[in-house]
């Protein structure tokens, strides 16, 4: 039989025409699941980004069983200019999967990181955060439409990690919803925003990661501070046109059916936007930018599912 190379591997995921992306596998002493990790995909996301660098040290090796990939920057040129779209060719990368050869560098970098991500996870666990001018409540999105095979394991992932709320998705167009499409049970965490990060956020952002890989039998690590709440018919709203936002309810607040949950003001004053809640619900991440571009997130929201 041959012996099993137990280690830190550092290697590269090559994009044509482009830089390589860095990732580092981790194989653990016996054979088991392998978790691939992302951070990064938004370069002004930091909490995701110090963490899986941080785990990167802490990893020891022969306490594994099975294998991780960790991949701690994904979009590197985003990171050092503090933006979340790929500065090459101002593209959204989280909006580019499928991803293509035929296109820009970013639908290549969407298209180099299937090929070598997909076939090798048993798990894709994909840390995002709040963008700078966003306020986020802790939270983690779970794919529903995927098949009830995926949707089923990836529920059950999300009720062991320590954060406010697990979030049924439809989106197919992410790193982690196309993932799920193609077979891969994968989750999204978002943790941080603002354009900053904080000793606590990174903990908990690793605690997390933990979680997952005790799920997956890497690692034991029983500690669960609180269990989330799942959320249904989450709503997605962003600005008509431009102007003056001013939120009525923050992150992690409740409103009842009728309320008004922000309105958006032109340059003459002029009520442009206003949201009202359709039913009873929760507020789970904001805009707290009081100049806003049309198109731009507002909030998100959701109901508390009912079992």
């Amino acid at each position: 039989m041959q012996q099993r190379k137990v280690g830190k591997y550092p290697f590269s995921i090559d994009v044509e025409g482009a830089k390589p992306i860095e990732a580092v596998l981790v194989v653990g002493k016996t054979e088991g699941k392998t978790l691939v990790v992302t951070a990064g995909v938004h370069g002004d996301e930091y909490v995701a980004i110090q963490a899986v660098r941080e785990l990167l040290n802490e990893l020891q090796p022969q306490k594994l069983r099975g294998q991780i990939i960790l991949v701690p920057i994904i979009n590197k040129e985003g990171f050092y200019e503090g933006t979340y779209l790929v500065p090459e060719d101002g593209e959204n990368l989280n909006r580019c999967f499928p991803g293509s050869k035929k296109k820009s560098v970013t639908w290549r970098m969407a298209h180099a990181l299937e090929r070598s991500l997909y076939p090798k996870a048993d798990f894709l666990l994909d840390l995002h955060g709040g963008s700078p001018y966003e306020t986020m409540t802790p939270l983690v999105f779970f794919p529903v439409g995927a098949g009830k095979k995926v949707q089923e394991l990836t529920r059950n992932a999300a009720q062991k990690l320590s954060l406010s709320y697990m979030v049924q998705s439809y989106a197919k167009d992410g790193l982690y919803s196309w993932a799920a499409q193609c077979g891969v049970p994968a989750v999204l965490i978002e943790r941080g925003g603002g354009g900053t990060w904080s000793r606590v956020e990174t903990e908990a952002c690793k605690e997390n990661i933990y979680q997952i890989m005790s799920f997956l039998d890497i690692i034991p690590y029983n500690k669960q501070r609180q269990i989330p709440v799942e959320i249904q018919d989450a709503h997605y709203e962003t600005a008509v046109s431009r102007g003056y936002w001013y939120y009525a309810k923050t992150s992690g607040t409740s409103f009842r059916t009728g309320e008004l949950l922000g309105r958006l003001e032109g340059e003459d004053g002029c009520v442009q936007q206003e949201i009202y809640a359709p039913y009873n619900g929760v507020i789970l991440y904001h805009t707290h930018s009081l100049g806003v571009t049309e198109g731009m997130p507002l909030m998100a929201y959701g109901k508390v599912c009912s079992k």
